[in-house]
């Protein structure tokens, strides 16, 4: 929550409008390249953002988030550009962040669980070889 009459910080780590301009020309090249694969890419986006149960402005701040937990600069560039132009508001996109956050986490945190688990059961089979 961002608290009334506080000025937002804003940094410049990245150009993400020049990041999406930049890569603009490489996508270019992929839709004469593939142009079936990617004609089936942008239908599949759009039938994905068209407004359903959850309108598009919802779909752009998951996809955002989605984003982040992928760690994916240009996916970011792209929906953050979209959740703009579909009226995102900025503590919209942080609430989204925190989602973000949470599912980054709570999968590494599964994912270890899972290795421990996996190193024990090569340890006992080890064991039992011995």
């Amino acid at each position: 929550m961002r608290l009334e009459g506080l000025p937002v910080a804003k940094s410049n780590f990245k150009d993400w409008p020049a990041m999406a301009k930049g890569l603009n020309p490489a996508v270019g090249e992929l839709r004469r390249s593939a142009p079936e694969a990617m004609k089936a890419f942008a239908e599949m986006g759009q039938a994905a953002l068209a407004p359903g149960a959850l309108n598009t402005k919802t779909k752009e701040l998951m996809a955002l988030a989605i984003s982040v937990a992928l760690r994916c600069d240009p996916c970011i560039t792209y929906h953050a550009s979209a959740a703009q132009r579909q009226g995102a508001t900025r503590e919209e996109v942080a609430e989204a962040m925190s989602l973000a956050l949470y599912m980054g986490a709570g999968p590494s945190a599964m994912y270890a669980a899972q290795v421990l688990e996996a190193f024990d059961q090569y340890t006992e089979k080890a064991a039992g070889a011995a």
